[in-house]
């Protein structure tokens, strides 16, 4: 059967080795079509659409899965043929893939330059549209403790406080902390508020005697440490 046969048709009706479900049972994940991908996370389509067909134009609305795995609940929503069931499930088949991407803590042995924060975070905020701040906790061996949310938004002074960010690393008894924060615009340079931010908390742990030991801003494809820069341990 060929695609315009299989177009407008359900998915029941055309020969098993083309359905998805059966092409990647048999074949592999890796020989289906973005859309066939898609497709299997929508489940079936409506009446007049296929699974399948409804896939290949959503594809083609975000110009591929990448822009796609931004997408907010809210926003498949508002596309036809996409209920709370297929949404759920396309969003949380984004989130396994970016969550398998991540390395686990347990196979880094210690944080011993900016790079090793940005592999490992990169794949976690590269696809998000709004700000989250997080702080990392490391050990004497600059070995991550933990990692906490602080905040969600646009960075400024007054929703990140030196106050939250230090009770989370006394908490969990901290030897030195990292801050990171993406930019959803791609854009890593620094913004004021950025600054001001980054500078309370350094003055902050150099009073505790838990020192920031970086601030790293983390877009799809660069980053900006303030430590690489030299903007931190100036005095």
């Amino acid at each position: 059967m060929n695609r315009s046969e299989i177009s407008g048709s359900t998915i029941k009706e055309w020969p098993k080795e083309d359905r998805p479900r059966e092409k990647l049972l048999k074949h592999g994940s890796h020989v289906l079509s973005d859309a066939e991908l898609l497709a299997l996370q929508i489940g079936s389509g409506t009446r007049n659409i296929s699974a399948l067909d409804l896939a290949r134009g959503i594809v083609h609305k975000y110009s591929g899965l990448p822009v796609m795995a931004g997408c907010t609940a809210g926003e498949l929503l508002k596309i036809k043929g996409i209920g709370p069931a297929a949404a759920a499930r396309i969003l949380s088949a984004f989130e396994i893939g970016r969550r398998a991407d991540i390395k686990e803590y347990k196979n880094i042995k210690k944080i011993t330059c900016v790079e090793d924060v940005v592999s490992l975070y990169r794949p976690v905020v590269r696809d998000l549209k709004r700000e989250i701040f997080r702080v990392i906790l490391l050990n004497s061996a600059n070995r991550i403790i933990v990692e906490k949310v602080v905040t969600e938004g646009i960075l400024n002074a007054s929703l990140v406080h030196p106050r939250e960010v230090f009770k989370i690393a006394v908490d969990y008894n901290a030897a030195s902390i990292i801050v990171i924060h993406n930019h959803p615009s791609g854009n890593a340079m620094p913004s004021q508020s950025d600054v001001k931010v980054t500078e309370q908390l350094e003055k902050a742990g150099k009073v505790l005697g838990i020192p920031l030991t970086d601030h790293v801003i983390i877009t799809k494809d660069s980053y900006f440490s303030f430590a690489q820069r030299k903007l931190l341990n100036r005095e």
